[in-house]
């Protein structure tokens, strides 16, 4: 007799849809910032782990699971605490981990794009830390707040 397909559960750590948990998605945006950051390819990273690059792939999107010894080994390699993976995780994405949800069936909407994983950001990061003086650096740094501040003050003034 064949099994019911409709009725079939999520696999484990699935939202009800089957689309992967949001913080595994979270992790692995995390995994994909700190290794751009490095300037560590897919490649290089899956050989330090011992993992093909499309290991690493499914990691960076959630599609597959980091177990606790591969996030271990990952924090090490990547010079991270395993605290730095679930940083900056905003309570909404806590909350759509199916676990937190306890079955709900309701449709998911979608997580706002993090601005730290957009390739502006990583090249500003990646250029500034190029700055080898660092009282050249700190000016560069003290620049950017008065523009952000500035932005903000001729905005609330419309």
């Amino acid at each position: 007799m064949p099994k019911d397909t409709a009725r079939r559960k999520p696999h484990r750590g699935r939202c009800p849809d089957g689309s992967p948990n949001p913080v595994d998605v979270h992790v692995g945006q995390r995994l994909r910032l700190r290794r751009t950051l490095l300037g560590l390819t897919q490649e290089k990273l899956g050989e330090a782990l011992g993992v093909t690059f499309q290991q690493v792939q499914k990691y960076e999107r959630g599609s597959n699971r980091i177990g606790s010894s591969r996030l271990f080994d990952l924090s090490r390699i990547l010079d991270v605490s395993v605290g730095y993976f679930y940083e900056d995780m905003p309570e909404s994405i806590q909350a759509r981990s199916p676990r937190r949800m306890n079955g709900r069936m309701d449709p998911l909407p979608e997580p706002e794009p993090d601005p730290m994983s957009r390739r502006e950001t990583l090249e500003l990061v990646r250029a500034y830390y190029r700055i080898g003086d660092p009282t050249l650096r700190r000016r560069v740094l003290d620049l950017v707040r008065a523009a952000a501040t500035r932005r903000v003050d001729a905005e609330s003034a419309d």
